[in-house]
């Protein structure tokens, strides 16, 4: 299924006016300088705040629909949102936190294995590292099956060895899921290694300059190909 949004919000400083699609299977990902809009986007898709016009759909379900009066509650959704630090009980092991929301027999020992922490499954999360708790938390969020994955900076506060195996690690459990993933990232390298698109948002607007004005390469259109000419080009920028 697709996720399809076209949404507009009156905030404080801008007014937020967006349009996009996912489709099964692949990363957007959401780049632009902090308080461009790009979490209060993800927010709305996950329903925890309101845009005050537009259609947010999910397959052939309507999330949000201003004209039908349409505005599915959170949990109505059938989505995960994995944060900057993770959210998991404090007072629970890794794999009682991962079996939380878990329906499938069998699955939280799977998704512990594919993200390498079925050692951890007995360790309270102040008891592991960092990285391993964001590991946990992607297990989490997963192993309730959502239809759509909303990663906030999902990596951000990790180090820069930590961040590159589980942005490795994603990339190999992305091709099990198949689903629509949403990814919040001010790195754009780490958006070119992810994303099968790239969107720049500035001031609550699609921004194709943003990536050409402050990156020195040119702007993207939104296929795998031009992602990786994006790559490519920054890489020879800085080489």
């Amino acid at each position: 299924m697709t996720l399809e949004i076209h949404i507009r919000k009156k905030l404080s400083h801008f007014t937020l006016e967006t349009e996009f699609h996912c489709p099964n299977g692949e990363i957007l990902a959401l780049v632009g300088p902090s308080g461009a809009g790009k979490t209060t986007i993800a927010r709305i898709i996950a329903g925890l705040e309101q845009p005050d016009f537009g259609t947010i759909r999910l397959g052939n379900k309507l999330l949000y629909d201003t004209k039908n009066n349409i505005h599915l509650p959170t949990h109505k959704r059938k989505l995960a949102y994995v944060f900057q630090e993770a959210s998991l009980f404090p007072h629970l092991r890794i794999w009682n936190n991962v079996a939380f929301a878990c329906n499938t027999p069998g699955k939280v020992d799977e998704l512990l294995n594919i993200l390498g922490i079925s050692h951890l499954r007995d360790k309270k999360p102040a008891h592991v590292s960092g990285g391993e708790r964001q590991r946990a938390a992607l297990a989490q969020a997963l192993a309730s099956s959502p239809d759509l994955l909303l990663l906030d900076e999902p990596f951000s506060a990790l180090d820069m060895e930590t961040r590159q195996a589980l942005q490795q690690s994603f990339l190999e459990i992305k091709e099990q899921i198949n689903i629509p993933v949403i990814l919040v990232t001010h790195d754009l390298q780490e958006a070119t290694i992810l994303g099968d698109q790239i969107i720049a948002v500035e001031n609550g607007k699609t921004d194709t300059n943003w990536l050409a004005r402050f990156h020195g390469i040119l702007p993207v259109a939104y296929t795998e190909s031009s992602v990786l000419e994006a790559s490519y080009q920054r890489n020879q920028v800085h080489a």
